[in-house]
C-alpha cells in the first residue's frame, strides 16, 4: 500500500552563503519590523484614559473578553486585523476584534466589540470588515459567539454605514450582509437569517450597552447570554424614548439584563458577571454537538506529523523583498508542505507554473503569532509551539505556485492541474508571484487568449475550496487566474513585500503616458514634456501607493499581511476549517465562450459554447479527453 513516504522529499539548490540570499534575509528584516509595529498598533484598544474608566468599571477589554473565551493554548487567526490602517476617521481594525479560534475544541468565528475605541462605535470599515468576516462564516460553516458592548453606528459615517450595512449592521460585524464577490444577499440580519436556517449556531454575549441597531443582534441569535446590572439592550435609550412618547424611565427597567431574562425573553441567560457569561457561552458550545461536515481525511487523524526538512527562515532569503527580483517557487513550497515532500505535475511542460500535490498539517500545531492580540505585544524572536499527540497529520493538497509570466502551455497546464484536483476532491492552494499572461503578436497566434479563457474559467467554476497566498506581485488577468480575491477563495493572505495592481506603476504609466501622446499626435496638439513628466510621475505614485500590501490589506482586499515563516501553520489552519463543510470537486464546465479542441469519433474540431455543451472533462494539455461532446447545430471545424 503506498504512503505519504513513498513520495520523494524535493531537494533543495538553496546556497544559504550566497550573496543574494544574504541580501534577502537583510532586507527582509526591515518589511517584518514594519509588519510588526503595524500589529503592535492593531492591538491597541484605546486610550490610556478609556482604558483605565472601563477596567473602574469592572468590565474586561475585549481582548482579554477573547483570551477567557478561548481554550488554552488555542490558536487565534484574526481576520483582517489592519483593516482602517491609514484612512481618515477610520478606527484601525473598525473598533472590533475578529477571529477564529478553538472553543470547547470547536473552530469558532468570535467576534468582540472594542468599547474603549470610540465606544465600539461602528464605522464603514467595520461594515467592510463585517461582510468579509461574514462570508468566512457562512463558507466555512462556522459557528459564531459574538462579545457586545457597543454605543451603536458612528452617526457622523450614518450614510456610509446604514445603506451598505442594512440596518442591523451599523452595530455588529455578524450581521453584516452575505456577500459573495461585489454581490450582496439581503439586509437586516441576513446573515443570523441565513446561518440559523443553513444550521449554523450564534451566540451572542451582551456586557454593556447596545442599542438601536445593536438590539437586533441578540434578538436574533440563537442563544443570548446578558450581564447582569452592565447589559442593556433597547432600540431607543431613554432620552429618545422620552423625546418620542414622553415617558420617562431609566436603562436599567427599560432594556437591562434582569427584565430581559424575567419579562421580554430576549435574554436566556442571566450571567452574575463577565466571567461567569463566557463560562456560559462555552457551555452553551459543549453541547451543540458540533460535526465537521468533511470530513478531514483520515490522514489527518494519524498519531504523527512531518515538519518540512527545510528550515522556514530560510524563506527569508529565497524570496527577494524586491518582485522584481525572479525566485524559485518550488524552494518556497518544499518548506510549507509536510516533510519537504511534493509531487510536481508536468514538471518539464509549462515550467512557469509550478503545480503538484503534497500534504499541510491541520489545527493542531502552530506557531501562535497572533499571541500578540490578546495582552501585551511578544516580539517574535523565536518559534512558539503548542503540541498535541492527535489530530495532527497532513491534508492534501494541489500546489499552482507562479515562477514568472504565464504563456499557453502554463494555461493548459493549470486547467488540466485543477480539473484533477476537482475529481480527486483535493482543495488548491495558489502562490502568487505573477504579472501576467505574455502579450504580443506570436502569442495571440498561438491563442494566449484561448488557453487564459480556460485557466480563468476552470478557477471560476471549480468547486473545491481554495486558499491564495500573495507572495510577490499579483498584476492584471493573473490574479484572477491564480485565484485573486475576484474570484472568492475561502482565504487570501498576503506577505509584506507583496504587491497587488492591474498592473505595475511603471508600466501603467507609461501605457497611460502613450495613450496621452498618441492621442495628442491625432489631433496635432503639441505636448508640453516637463507638465507630462510631472503628471506621469504623480499617477505613478498613486498608482504605487494603491498597489502597496498595506493599502489593501486597509481595504479588506485580504484576510491578513503575515510573516512568510508562518505561512505553513496559517494555511494548515485554514485547510482544516474549510472541511466544516463536504470538499467535493465538480464538473467545471457549463456552456462556456470558448472550450477547445475537442477529439470526436477520430476526428478534432473546436466545440464552442455557442453550438454545444462539453460534459466532464478533458485534458487540454495532452489532447486526452474524457466525457464527450453534445453538439446542437453545428461545430466548427
Amino acid at each position: 500500500m503506498a504512503t505519504i513516504a513513498d513520495v520523494k522529499r524535493f531537494k533543495s539548490t538553496v546556497n544559504t552563503a550566497s550573496p543574494e540570499y544574504q541580501a534577502n534575509y537583510k532586507e527582509w528584516q526591515l518589511l517584518l519590523n514594519t509588519l510588526r509595529d503595524r500589529l503592535k498598533e492593531a492591538t491597541s484598544q484605546g486610550q490610556m484614559r478609556h482604558l483605565e474608566t472601563h477596567i473602574k468599571r469592572g468590565q474586561l477589554l475585549a481582548r482579554d473578553r477573547i483570551e477567557l473565551l478561548l481554550d488554552e493554548d488555542s490558536p487565534f487567526l484574526e481576520i483582517c486585523p489592519l483593516a482602517g490602517w491609514g484612512q481618515k476617521d477610520m478606527t484601525l481594525g473598525g473598533s472590533i476584534v475578529a477571529g477564529i479560534g478553538l472553543v470547547c475544541g470547536v473552530e469558532t468565528m468570535v467576534i468582540a466589540s472594542v468599547p474603549t475605541l470610540s465606544g465600539g462605535s461602528s464605522n464603514e470599515v467595520s461594515v467592510v470588515r463585517g461582510e468579509r468576516i461574514s462570508q468566512i462564516l457562512m463558507e466555512n460553516r462556522l459557528p459564531a459567539i459574538q462579545l457586545l458592548q457597543t454605543g451603536g453606528a458612528n452617526l457622523s459615517q450614518q450614510f456610509r454605514v446604514f445603506h451598505r450595512g442594512g440596518i442591523a449592521t451599523i452595530h455588529s460585524t455578524i450581521l453584516s450582509p452575505f456577500s459573495i464577490g461585489s454581490r450582496t444577499y439581503g439586509n437586516l440580519s441576513s446573515p443570523h437569517r441565513n446561518s440559523s436556517k443553513a444550521g449554523i449556531p450564534t451566540c451572542s454575549v451582551v456586557f454593556g450597552s447596545s442599542t438601536a441597531g445593536g438590539a437586533y443582534s441578540p434578538g436574533m441569535s440563537d442563544y443570548v447570554i446578558m450581564v447582569k446590572n452592565k447589559a442593556q439592550v433597547f432600540l431607543g435609550g431613554p432620552p429618545l424614548v422620552q423625546m418620542a412618547t414622553g415617558e420617562i424611565s431609566d436603562a436599567e427597567s427599560l432594556g437591562g439584563a434582569d427584565m430581559h431574562s424575567r419579562k421580554s425573553g430576549v435574554s436566556d441567560q442571566l450571567a452574575l458577571d463577565e466571567f461567569d457569561a463566557i463560562r456560559k457561552a462555552r457551555e452553551w458550545m459543549s453541547h451543540l454537538n458540533w460535526k465537521k461536515h468533511g470530513p478531514v481525511p483520515p490522514r489527518h487523524l494519524t498519531p504523527s506529523i512531518e515538519e518540512p526538512i527545510y528550515n522556514r527562515d530560510e524563506l527569508l532569503g529565497i524570496v527577494s523583498a524586491n518582485i522584481r527580483l525572479p525566485f524559485d517557487a518550488t524552494e518556497v513550497v518544499i518548506r510549507i508542505v509536510d516533510g519537504s515532500r511534493f509531487m510536481p505535475f508536468k514538471p518539464l511542460y509549462g515550467a512557469n507554473l509550478v503545480c503538484g500535490w503534497a500534504h499541510v498539517h491541520g489545527w493542531f500545531y502552530f506557531i501562535l503569532f497572533y499571541l500578540v492580540f490578546f495582552d501585551v505585544f511578544i516580539e517574535y524572536t523565536s518559534v512558539i509551539y503548542y503540541y498535541r499527540e492527535t489530530f495532527d497529520a497532513g491534508i492534501p493538497v494541489g500546489i499552482l505556485a507562479n515562477n514568472n509570466v504565464l504563456f499557453t502551455q502554463e494555461a493548459n497546464k493549470a486547467t488540466q492541474f485543477i480539473q484533477l484536483c476537482n475529481l480527486k476532491n483535493t482543495p488548491l492552494l495558489f502562490f502568487h508571484n505573477i504579472t501576467g499572461f505574455m502579450v504580443g503578436k506570436r502569442y495571440e497566434e498561438e491563442g494566449i487568449v484561448k488557453a487564459g479563457a480556460r485557466f480563468i474559467n476552470a478557477v471560476a467554476n471549480s468547486q473545491v475550496p481554495a486558499i491564495t497566498i500573495i507572495m510577490g506581485a499579483s498584476y492584471g488577468a493573473g490574479n484572477y487566474a491564480m485565484s485573486g480575491r475576484a474570484y472568492n477563495p475561502r482565504f487570501l493572505f498576503s506577505w509584506p513585500n507583496s504587491k497587488c495592481s492591474v498592473m505595475g506603476p511603471d508600466q501603467l504609466t507609461g501605457v497611460m503616458d502613450l495613450i496621452t501622446r498618441q492621442a495628442a499626435e491625432r489631433t496635432g496638439q503639441v505636448i508640453d514634456e516637463n507638465a507630462a513628466a510631472a503628471r506621469n510621475e504623480k499617477f505613478r505614485l498613486v498608482v504605487e501607493k494603491e498597489s502597496d500590501v498595506y493599502y489593501t490589506t486597509s481595504r479588506c482586499l485580504d484576510d491578513g499581511v503575515i510573516d512568510p515563516r508562518d505561512t505553513r501553520d496559517v494555511v494548515g489552519m485554514c485547510l482544516s476549517v474549510v472541511y466544516n463543510r463536504e470538499v467535493k470537486g465538480g464538473n467545471l464546465y457549463g456552456i462556456s465562450r470558448i472550450l477547445g479542441s475537442v477529439y470526436k469519433a477520430g476526428v478534432m474540431s473546436n466545440c464552442y459554447g455557442r453550438h454545444g455543451q462539453l460534459n466532464g472533462w478533458r485534458s487540454f494539455a495532452s489532447g486526452r479527453q474524457v466525457g464527450h461532446c453534445i453538439q446542437s447545430d453545428s461545430i466548427d471545424p
